[in-house]
């Protein structure tokens, strides 16, 4: 079984901050400074993506405590579904993907952001069929090796059996140390995704000769 990885953000999904954070201070009432300078400055959205918080409530309670930033879990939804635009040429990919093998979201991301797949990503949620990991429930970020040794363990598969899509080259790198294919999905001069690419190097891992080393593409 041939298991295909695909990151999130700036994956298949392309994702602003800066669109977020003032809807975030809008919806709250805290400015955006207090925001950026607590929470993500001070650490605490990384440790939510490697499991800090449990549940998307313990997540907003210390969101609540360290921002003073009261947001429901919709809210939270708003912001974070304000910042993210389809790339459509991976998603037309993943769901190529998903007739060749297994698919699956391997995302730095926390809790909330696991639980809100149906509303932040309503263009893949079904074909994921569930298969939607996540750093925080991993319990490692990319790059980190052990991240990639505990997706493919959720799937009993071989590295040599795996390709990541990712935007990131450190992400890249990670997945290749472990024995993964992976290819960097790159921009355009004109600021447009090279889902040509991806999608060229999708079909090249699916044709492989199997007793070929990874991929270094």
């Amino acid at each position: 079984m041939d298991v295909y990885f695909f990151d999130c953000d700036k994956t298949l999904y392309d994702y602003d901050f800066h669109k977020r954070l003032p809807l975030l201070a809008e919806l709250s009432g805290v400015s955006q400074y207090r925001l950026a300078s607590t929470w993500w400055a001070g650490g605490f959205e990384r440790a939510a993506e490697i499991g800090e918080y449990a549940t998307s409530d313990e997540y907003l309670r210390a969101f609540a405590e360290v921002t003073g930033a009261k947001l429901t879990i919709e809210q939270w939804q708003r912001a974070r579904k304000a910042a993210m635009t389809p790339i459509l040429g991976s998603i037309a990919a993943l769901h190529e993907a998903a007739g060749l093998g297994t698919v699956s979201l391997l995302s730095n991301n926390p809790i909330p952001f696991k639980d809100s797949l149906p509303v932040l990503t309503p263009e893949i949620i079904d074909v994921l069929q569930g298969n939607d990991l996540v750093s925080a429930v991993l319990g490692a970020r990319k790059p980190e090796r052990r991240i990639y040794t505990r997706a493919l363990g959720r799937f009993g598969v071989d590295a040599s059996d795996a390709i990541l899509f990712d935007d990131s080259a450190a992400n890249v790198e990670g997945a290749r140390a472990a024995g993964m294919h992976a290819h960097q999905l790159t921009q355009n001069e004109d600021g447009s995704f090279d889902t040509e690419g991806l999608v060229g190097a999708m079909h090249a891992f699916a044709e492989r000769d199997r007793s070929a080393r990874p991929s270094t593409s």
